[in-house]
């Protein structure tokens, strides 16, 4: 059963083409990771389907029954990258207030607020402003807002950024449980290996196209018969990229980070030249090592970018 499906979505702001009429299926109680660097139009498909941004063209439709997203729109749950709560108001008074919202009161109200300040792990410092809490914190309550009026699909965009690594898997745990207990969610991150541990099935999307989609092996299986060698050198240097690319069996080279990233087929063995060549440009190398496809590899493979770039 599909959740959402896309079809022909396009969003044109006149002399910037945004979303470039793209098909998409988002499967009910998956969780479905969307990646792409800034500016791809991963924003502005998610405001789409949130029904926050008017669409071109092109049809989304929900449950396999409606594309009226103001029919629809109660089943859905917002987390934002940026904070959505009030930072004067407890835990519990943000949760109660954003939950009465869908019309919810009374005992029920009371039972939701409980439930999911339990849920996020917020129950001990729910009578505590949230001005007062840490970044971790915050951003619980931020999930937290967005989930207790039970939504179908869940939309998460970066919703452990800048935090630290022990809230950050408190919050990975979370939204696999609320996958397991039914809800559809999509899911945005720069953390690639977030996406890789707990997204179902993953689409890349790049200048407004959806340029690869799958399970995380099915995507890595695109890079499959390549190897990437990292080699980290004391400087850049002009035009080594393209030199580089002379040697046989080099299919892409990136600088990123102070580091060469080489795709090569894995069959090759490039080592002595590739290092041959560093040093004949007048560079020195300090580290070398060779690494499998990984989402991160794929990624710069199909974009040429890393994805915060």
């Amino acid at each position: 059963m599909k959740m959402i499906e896309i079809k022909k979505l396009y969003k044109d702001y006149g002399n910037h083409i945004a979303v470039d009429n793209i098909d998409l299926k988002v499967h009910k109680g998956e969780i479905f990771g969307l990646l792409g660097p800034n500016g791809a139009g991963k924003s502005t498909t998610i405001a789409m389907i949130c029904g926050l941004l008017k669409k071109t063209s092109g049809e989304i439709i929900y449950e396999e029954e409606t594309n009226k997203i103001k029919k629809w729109k109660e089943n859905i749950g917002i987390v934002p990258q940026d904070f959505a709560i009030y930072w004067d108001l407890t835990a519990e008074e943000n949760i109660s207030f954003f939950c009465s919202l869908y019309g919810f009161k009374g005992q029920e109200l009371k039972d939701r607020t409980n439930r999911t300040l339990e849920f996020v792990g917020l129950t001990e410092v729910r009578n505590k402003k949230t001005s007062e809490f840490s970044g971790g914190m915050k951003r619980r309550l931020n999930i937290a807002c967005a989930i207790a009026h039970s939504p179908k699909l869940i939309i998460m965009d970066e919703p452990t950024v800048g935090i630290d690594p022990q809230s950050r898997n408190h919050i990975l745990d979370s939204v696999v449980k609320l996958r397991d207990e039914g809800a559809t969610i999509i899911y945005t991150s720069h953390y690639m290996q977030e996406v890789d541990d707990i997204c179902d099935r993953i689409a890349i999307i790049d200048k407004g196209h959806i340029i690869a989609e799958g399970t995380s092996e099915e995507l890595k299986s695109l890079v499959g018969d390549k190897n990437t060698i990292n080699i980290t050198v004391n400087k850049k240097i002009q035009g080594l990229e393209d030199k580089l690319m002379e040697i046989t069996g080099v299919e892409k080279v990136l600088f990123v980070d102070g580091e060469y990233k080489i795709s090569t087929l894995k069959s090759s063995n490039l080592i002595s030249s590739l290092i041959l060549v560093i040093s004949q440009s007048g560079g020195e190398v300090k580290t070398i090592a060779s690494e499998e496809p990984s989402l991160e590899t794929v990624f710069l493979a199909l974009t040429g970018k890393k994805l915060r770039d």
